[in-house]
């Protein structure tokens, strides 16, 4: 049998806790527990059955998938991005695949305008709880994103060439319908943003590593988190780029065999036909010069 992981349970804990909106002190009255208990908890200091039933029941997932014995599913990019964070401290490599590449990658201006198209790309009747959940959200991924080029794990990104083309296209804009001046400001932003990942490419051969493949790959993206007793698969709805997506989808992290199995084997595949380092930055430049 194998032996449970308390850390890995403490950590599910905390990112199902900040995806629903709670603090310690919220989730220590509605269980009549003291704070230091629930901090106790997500640290990985379980005490009693009863009590992962309670808080699995006050954060609407099942005991099984806060036990880590089945998938995780989160309803929100917040609590989501959480587990991302947690799961990346733990990893002694990572693959990863987002469309069209990943948030840390980008310029530190970037963060600033990510707001930007959220606030555009908002729909009626947006509520300042999907709000403040935006502003939590970017916190994490800046968190992130300040820390990533100093990590000792290792990196492999998958990025898409075609959709690299699309987001030069479409421009940094959370919706379609904005004026021709703007659309035009944005479109250069992006190529910024295209410059900047060949500038990545070209000084930072191995972190992360950077795999342009010249193919449409999915919508949905995924990373395979690589740790020394086990692996795990996140898939994610979530959009960080052009017409952005923070609210609706349903996230996923697993550790099943069979799911990191078919996740590696897929990854391996697009590597296996994919370019890097010079290579790769041509491939970028070509592609800003026919745009």
């Amino acid at each position: 049998m194998n032996q449970i992981d308390y850390q890995a349970i403490g950590e599910r804990l905390r990112a199902f806790r900040i995806g629903r909106q709670l603090n310690a002190d919220q989730v220590a009255d509605k269980l009549g527990i003291s704070r230091a208990a629930v901090y106790r908890l997500e640290l990985g200091k379980i005490v009693k059955l009863d009590t992962l039933e309670r808080l699995a029941d006050l954060l609407k997932v099942s005991l099984t998938s806060l036990l880590g014995s089945d998938t995780e599913y989160f309803d929100n990019a917040l609590g989501y991005f959480e587990r991302m964070r947690q799961l990346e401290a733990r990893s002694s490599s990572v693959i990863s695949y987002f469309d069209p590449f990943s948030y840390l990658l980008t310029t530190p201006e970037y963060s600033a305008l990510f707001q930007t198209m959220l606030h555009e790309a908002r729909p009626q009747g947006f509520s300042p709880a999907q709000e403040a959940m935006e502003s939590q959200i970017l916190s994490i991924l800046d968190e992130r994103k300040s820390t990533f080029f100093r990590e000792k794990f290792q990196v492999r990104s998958i990025v898409s060439l075609r959709q690299i083309e699309r987001y030069l296209h479409i421009g940094l804009v959370g919706r379609l319908d904005l004026p021709p001046s703007v659309r035009m400001e944005r479109a250069l932003l992006a190529r910024k943003e295209i410059e900047n990942l060949i500038s990545i490419v070209e000084t930072n051969s191995d972190h992360p590593g950077i795999y342009l493949i010249d193919e449409a790959l999915p919508s949905a993206t995924f990373q395979i988190f690589e740790q020394k007793t086990t692996s795990y698969v996140a898939v994610s709805p979530y959009r960080l780029g052009e017409l952005p997506n923070l609210h609706v989808g349903i996230a996923s992290v697993t550790s099943s065999a069979q799911a990191v199995d078919m996740y590696k084997n897929m990854s391996s595949d697009l590597l296996s036909r994919a370019c890097s380092g010079r290579e790769a930055t041509k491939k970028l430049q070509h592609l800003l010069a026919k745009l």
